[in-house]
């Protein structure tokens, strides 16, 4: 009887240890397939991230960052956020929108102007003369929760020069973008269209800062952007956001932008 509770055990462990091996090569093989597919993704897709915002040749420095655009389409056209552009022109100094390519001290600038807006999902595209690398668009019908994908932009802008940070982060909820007021006294126009006709919205267990306003939300391993960063949550003053993130962001989900591009190529079609 001991002998065989021995050999019981003996088996018994061996069968643990194996299993418990293959969990950990597991682990191993996915770690490895995110950290060999991510930097291939990064070398294809990083001259397509641009940086946004306004030039004024006699102001200093002349060049002012506002957030970041990707290019999609044709190569012409530059997606960010609504808001990122939402700024007053200093037309009569010859201000105007632009957009910033390169890396570091070796970025140029491009002229850039609205073609089509879309405030109520807070997009926008911008057409420029210059053409660069466009990222493929998803269609967006696969994202699940639980799901881990990457962004790329530029969260603090051009303090240091114009270099492309990446982050990952999870889709910890996808649900409306309109949050219930407690009380009438907080509810506007706006906020009880919102309330009425919900926008869905990726919440993400990332850390993005202002900065990351615009940066596309793609597949790790294709490249294929499904969402927009447009949000992050402040847990009390803009000022702390870069001492104390809160670690919530927000996106908008790809199907809005193929909507939109549906409506630019109709509008110039036209």
């Amino acid at each position: 009887m001991t002998e065989e509770l021995g050999m019981f055990r003996y088996y018994f462990e061996r069968k643990f240890r194996l299993v418990f091996f293959l969990a950990l090569s597991m682990m191993g093989l996915n770690q490895l397939s995110w950290s060999s597919g991510l930097p291939n993704t990064l070398s294809k897709i990083k001259p397509s991230i641009l940086g946004v915002g306004t030039y004024q040749p006699t102001r200093r420095p002349p060049s002012r960052f506002l957030g970041t655009g990707f290019v999609v389409g044709d190569g012409s056209y530059v997606v960010t956020n609504a808001h990122v552009v939402n700024v007053e022109l200093d037309s009569n100094n010859r201000e105007r929108l632009a957009v910033f390519a390169g890396s570091g001290k070796a970025t140029r600038m491009y002229q850039a102007s609205i073609s089509i807006i879309d405030r109520n999902h807070d997009l926008a595209i911008l057409k420029i003369s210059r053409k660069f690398p466009a990222l493929t668009l998803s269609s967006g019908a696969e994202v699940r929760e639980g799901e881990v994908y990457a962004f790329t932009g530029f969260p603090i802008g051009s303090v240091l020069g114009l270099y492309p940070v990446t982050h990952r982060g999870m889709i910890a909820s996808i649900t409306p973008m309109a949050i219930p007021s407690p009380s009438s006294a907080g509810l506007n126009a706006r906020k009880i269209r919102r309330l009425r006709e919900p926008i869905t919205t990726y919440q993400l267990d990332a850390i993005s800062y202002p900065g990351n306003s615009g940066s596309p939300l793609y597949n790790m391993e294709t490249g294929e952007v499904i969402g927009i960063l447009n949000q992050v949550y402040v847990k009390s003053t803009k000022e702390d956001i870069l001492s104390s993130p809160s670690g919530i962001s927000y996106a908008i989900p790809i199907e809005y932008l193929n909507i939109l591009l549906k409506r630019l190529l109709k509008k110039d079609s036209n």
